[in-house]
């Protein structure tokens, strides 16, 4: 039996796909069908073929994985599954089903992906986000960021009293830090390291501008970019700071 053709307003939903598709690969070239698929889930390009060329349907299960992988809401693919997300939300009683409602609405929004301080440093290395390795989580924002912008959650002491371990901070990668901004940096060595952003206002001999990474509490001694190698690797968007049980 032959496949029922796709209406209107599926095969612009194939468009719109095809056209984010196209964006993200000009902004990043050895993007492909191939690394869609394995980002999306899916064994083969087949299935990515077929969805972005109107030969089957976008379904809520397929455009969420879209979405998440190309780092768009569902909205900027399908306008109308979004619609059908936000209904069906609202349909669901607000007693006893409050986590299928939230997670329902937050289908439409951004999620970025919470990393280690480990791949914080892969990002600028090898400059993917799809194959960062394990990412089990993600976070929801509906903050206007750039394309490789991630979650990192706070360890350590060294930015006590304002950032407890544990928290979470948004990193943007295209934001260029002021002075007194908060920023995610490659240190030489293998993790990254979060501090405060100060600009010393000297430039060395290779035109780079001189700046220190400041630690908010004083048992931590400041880090000199003349002194080691220092490389920003992004600036915090947005501070969640959770309630310790």
């Amino acid at each position: 039996m032959a496949a029922k053709p796709l209406n209107e307003n599926q095969l612009e939903d194939a468009k719109r796909l095809r056209s984010v598709f196209e964006l993200r690969k000009n902004e990043d070239p050895s993007l492909s069908q191939e690394r869609l698929a394995y980002a999306c889930g899916w064994k083969t390009q087949g299935t990515v073929n077929q969805y972005m060329h109107g030969k089957i349907p976008l379904n809520l299960n397929a455009v969420q994985k879209f979405a998440e992988a190309l780092r768009v809401s569902i909205e900027e693919i399908s306008p109308d599954l979004s619609k059908q997300i936000v209904s069906l939300a609202k349909s669901l009683p607000k007693q006893g089903g409050i986590t299928e409602r939230s997670e329902l609405l937050a289908m439409g929004t951004r999620r970025i992906p919470l990393v280690s301080y480990a791949q914080a440093v892969e990002i600028i290395e090898v400059n993917d986000l799809y194959f960062l390795g394990d990412v089990s989580e993600h976070l929801l924002t509906d903050l206007d960021l750039g394309t490789k912008a991630f979650a990192l959650q706070i360890k350590g002491d060294s930015m006590l009293p304002d950032f407890k371990e544990g928290d979470r901070i948004v990193i943007d990668p295209e934001v260029e830090p002021l002075p007194g901004d908060f920023v995610v940096a490659k240190s030489g060595h293998e993790e990254a390291t979060f501090k405060k952003y100060r600009p010393t206002g000297r430039i060395d001999s290779n035109g780079n501008v001189i700046f220190d990474l400041v630690p908010l509490n004083a048992d931590y001694a400041p880090m000199h970019s003349d002194v080691v190698p220092l490389r920003i690797i992004g600036t915090m968007i947005e501070h969640r700071r959770y309630r310790k049980k």
